[in-house]
């Protein structure tokens, strides 16, 4: 497998290339079980650390390993590669690996290889990671072959956030032997459960089962094809006539082709993907409070669930939501369906004649999305905030708000289990340029409930820190999604609420 001059990685063989389209070839490969999951996010980089998002999370921690995951049925963090961990002091953190692991190629995992993991997460000029590493982390140091120590800049009592089924364990020996570019093309040898076998940039990843990897289930599939499928209709027909064995997000109006379905069923599950509509006070007229708040008061949300999400969506009344950690069921302030109150609120920011504003939102990247934004728009333009709505390739939009580009934009931010995490990365300021917002206030909470290690101190700092960000209102929180996939009925597979699309966790009957 190579990359062409466009960038585009090519299969080593025909075989691989057929596979990829769904097409089983040859006695030997009659043999095999194929999973294909259709995505409506990008497959925009073969670097492990070069992107930002849940689905490349997942798909990277299948292929390299993770040091730590989240898991959900135990409800706290779990060992993948690391067997333990502990902490000897506020800023100093031990983790042990397990022994025996062994990349693709046959070499054993070692603490030299985390190091270097954090080296490429910080010093790699691509990687959209340092959020994760070096911002938080001062240094990593090998003290034996199986020992680590990480030692944080300040105490960071949610450091495991950052850490758990975020970092990918790539070797050291790889990359210096070939380099970045081409360990990352051609020599991708993790100790994840996959191979990655081919990787096309903007259309489809496929994955080869590593035999005998400890991580992989009776019944894991041997072939995943991973498919970029942005249209909700493409992926419930391709669900439906075989083409693919698993469907992202299907949206309500689609829900009962799968219900009638004889060969597939709908698997949901709830979410912690938190939706938002965000504003940036870098740019006029965001810089004013009182329009950011015009704004939540100006969105009938509770009408956008019921008529376009079927009532599939948990309403925010804050940035999270129940069963999210430090969850406030008193949560103050709350954003009521207000029309007179935003048109209030944008006479007093000093628009009392309107204002002219541009929306971006991404289409089929989340359910419903372009729906959505158009019923805002009306809502929008009757309290004066005279919204023009532009809909870019979701690629476009996401390296632009990475960039802090966008003005005004509709958006979701996955993986938010704990939300210290998340909400420092978009709000604490210059953490990350999505959203250029910064108030003094909230980034000495921010700090404070990273410094608390009893768990009530830092929840009730987390509360008050919400509690700012949400007056400041430089996003408006809207729900939580109730996603549905579509799955074949020869898969057993349940979507995680963090969409991470672990493979391994499927199995497939013959």
């Amino acid at each position: 497998m190579g990359f062409s001059s466009s960038a585009r990685m090519v299969s080593r063989t025909a075989a691989c290339a057929v596979l990829a389209a769904g097409v089983t070839v040859g006695a030997s490969a009659s043999a095999e079980t194929r999973l294909t999951l259709g995505i409506t996010s990008n497959l925009s980089t073969v670097n492990p650390y070069g992107d930002s998002a849940s689905h490349l999370y997942g798909l990277w921690g299948e292929i390299y390993g993770n040091l730590c995951r989240y898991s959900f049925e135990k409800g706290g963090y779990v060992g993948h590669l690391a067997e333990k961990w502990e902490t000897t002091d506020e800023n100093t953190w031990i983790f042990h690996l397990k022994k025996g692991m062994k990349f693709h190629n046959g070499t054993e995992v070692t603490a030299k290889d985390v190091v270097h993991s954090f080296f490429r997460m910080s010093k790699d000029p691509e990687s959209s990671q340092k959020q994760n590493s070096s911002r938080k982390i001062k240094s990593v140091e090998a003290v034996d072959t199986y020992t680590v120590k990480m030692i944080s800049h300040k105490p960071t009592s949610s450091l495991l956030s950052y850490i758990c089924g975020l970092w990918a364990i790539t070797s050291k020996d790889t990359y210096d032997k070939y380099g970045a570019k081409e360990a990352d093309k051609n020599h991708a040898y993790g100790a994840g459960p996959y191979k990655l076998k081919e990787f096309v940039i903007g259309n489809r990843m496929v994955l080869e089962k590593a035999k005998g990897n400890p991580f992989l289930r009776p019944g894991s599939p041997d072939i995943v094809i991973v498919r970029k499928m942005t249209e909700s209709e493409q992926r419930v027909t391709a669900l439906l006539n075989g083409e693919i064995q698993i469907a992202q997000f299907i949206p309500p109006h689609l829900l009962s082709r799968i219900e009638k379905s004889k060969n597939s069923r709908l698997v949901p599950t709830s979410s912690v993907e938190i939706m938002f509509l965000a504003m940036n006070p870098d740019m006029k007229p965001w810089d004013n409070k009182k329009v950011r708040q015009a704004v939540c008061h100006a969105i009938n949300r509770e009408g956008i669930v019921k008529a376009l999400l079927k009532g599939q969506a948990q309403l925010l009344q804050g940035p999270i939501g129940p069963g999210q950690y430090a969850y406030n069921p008193d949560h103050k302030p709350v954003y009521d369906y207000n029309p007179e109150k935003s048109k209030k609120l944008l006479a007093e920011a000093g628009y009392a004649k309107g204002v002219d504003v541009d929306l971006y939102t991404p289409v089929a990247r989340y359910v419903n999305d372009k729906q959505i934004t158009q019923a805002m728009v009306p809502m929008l333009n009757a309290v004066g905030i005279r919204t023009k709505l532009h809909t870019p390739e979701w690629v476009t939009q996401w390296a632009n708000v990475r960039k802090g580009k966008v003005p005004f934009f509709y958006q979701g931010r996955g993986s938010v289990i704990d939300p210290g995490p998340a909400l420092s990365q978009y709000f604490e300021t210059g953490v990350s340029p999505r959203i250029k917002f910064s108030s003094a206030e909230y980034d000495k909470l921010m700090q404070a409930e990273r410094a608390a290690f009893n768990e009530k101190e830092r929840i009730a700092t987390l509360r008050k820190a919400m509690s700012v960000l949400t007056e400041e209102a430089p996003a408006c929180f809207m729900w939580t999604h109730t996603l549905q996939y579509g799955v074949a009925n020869n898969v057993d597979y349940q979507p995680r609420p963090d969409g991470r699309p672990y493979m391994s966790e499927a199995t497939m009957k013959n």
